[in-house]
């Protein structure tokens, strides 16, 4: 008996350090995971402070552009550029792309007879293309935000003629909702196509009334000035603005029609989803200024007053990234009366008054990676009274031109098309049978484009 109680005694005394063990370790395993919590806890903490310094950083890159949100028609749709080129902060290191956009070129004009074929009772200037190859340009674009309350845009298209800045301009990031307000060097809001860049355009070049209106080449009207938008709170996206311009595009102003700015503008731009793969956008503008220029007969120079109407429509519809169709359409109408002053030894100065009109319209379908396009364009479609010392002057005909595209997107940065134009816009008859092979590539990051 005794033996049992001494031998019961020495297996618990012996039991006791395992347990003691036991109950060490089971608490080392408590501790570890305590401070691994603890740490998963700031590691939280620091990733939640870093996403609300990248939110405010996205806050403040964002780049609104028309909506094409089917969700929400009052939704702007916004790219980020929270990074710059190398990868660090947007405000050290702006995003910078460059554009290179040439064609090979074949007309059954010379390149004299090009130069010279103006549009008679419209405008004198003639068409800067050789046959062969061109360049049309190679365009350098920057943009950063400068701070919380700017961004900064700088295009500079650099041809054979050198290096121009075709726009240099902030935008405002911080004012009242709805509110923004750009000034420097930029394309006016007025119309669909002028506010655009030329490389984003679905042909090579510009239809009949703005070559006849606004310029002959690709520039439209890119002026100094300033301009003010406001988003309405409208059940669907409505954007209304103004700007006054210095007023130195060359056809519809001239920069020496007045001293200071002599342009103003007013535009409004609506947008509405007509079906879950449809929306439209429409919008009537205006620009009225000062005029004095030599682009209205040879060897002439007006001086006087010009207003130019613009009306615009564009239909989109796209099912699937891979299929779609585009309808777009702008009509213009140009108002005009001053005098017109002959150069000529012994001119003399006669009152000129101009009411015409031109519209063209447009349509490109999309399949796979193709896109097939038809373009119909005229002016003196409704008006064209060309009346000089009160005597309505004979144009001629109706000019008109025709259009067929296609075009094949190897990647949102390389594209090449083939452009046929049979251009009968010249009064006397004489037809110019056009053909483009246009190549589009793009390096880098830039802002979004416009809907």
């Amino acid at each position: 008996m005794k033996q049992g109680i001494i031998l019961f005694i020495l297996l618990f005394l012996l039991s006791l350090p395992g347990q003691a063990f036991a109950e060490s370790e089971l608490e080392l395993r408590v501790r570890t995971l305590e401070e691994t919590l603890k740490k998963q806890e700031e590691t939280i903490k620091a990733q939640q402070i870093m996403i609300n310094e990248l939110k405010e950083q996205i806050k403040k890159d964002e780049v609104a552009i028309i909506p094409e949100s089917k969700e929400n028609p009052q939704e702007i749709k916004k790219e980020t550029k929270a990074t710059g080129l190398f990868g660090a902060s947007a405000m050290s290191n702006p995003n910078i792309s460059l554009i290179l956009n040439t064609y090979a070129y074949s007309s059954n004009l010379t390149t004299d007879e090009l130069k010279n074929r103006g549009i008679s009772g419209y405008t004198t200037e003639g068409l800067d293309r050789r046959n062969g190859f061109n360049l049309d340009s190679a365009e350098l674009a920057f943009y950063a935000p400068v701070d919380p309350y700017f961004n900064l845009y700088v295009t500079i298209p650099v041809s054979e003629d050198g290096a121009t800045i075709e726009e240099a301009y902030f935008v405002t990031t911080s004012l009242p909702k709805g509110h923004q307000i750009k000034a420097g060097k930029f394309k006016s809001g007025f119309g669909r196509l002028n506010s655009q860049h030329s490389h984003v355009w679905d042909f090579v070049d510009n239809p009949l009334p703005y070559r006849a209106f606004i310029s002959s080449d690709d520039s439209g009207i890119d002026e100094k000035g300033i301009q003010y938008t406001y988003l309405t709170p409208l059940p669907f996206y409505t954007i209304l603005g103004v700007e006054i311009l210095q007023g130195e595009n060359k056809t519809l102003f001239g920069s020496d029609a007045a001293g200071g700015a002599h342009a103003y503008t007013a535009f409004a731009k609506a947008s509405l989803d007509v079906s879950d793969n449809a929306t439209i956008l429409f919008g009537p503008s205006v620009i009225t200024g000062k005029t004095k220029t030599d682009t209205v007969a040879a060897n002439t120079d007006f001086t006087g007053d010009t207003t130019l109407y613009g009306l615009e429509f564009t239909y989109k519809w796209k099912p699937t990234k891979y299929q779609g169709f585009k309808l777009q359409s702008e009509y213009l109408y140009r108002t005009q009366f001053g005098n017109l002053t002959d150069l000529n030894p012994g001119g003399i100065v006669q009152r000129l008054d101009r009411n015409q009109d031109g519209l063209y319209i447009q349509g490109v379908y999309l399949w796979n990676r193709w896109e097939f396009g038809a373009r119909y364009d005229t002016l003196g479609l409704f008006k064209n009274d060309y009346i000089l010392a009160g005597a309505k002057q004979d144009q001629g005909r109706m000019p008109w031109r025709v259009t067929g595209m296609v075009d094949y997107t190897f990647s949102e940065f390389s594209l090449l098309r083939l452009q046929y134009n049979h251009d009968e816009s010249d009064v006397t008859g004489k037809p110019n049978d056009e053909l483009f092979l246009q190549f589009i590539f793009t390096i880098g990051a830039h802002p979004a484009h416009q809907f």
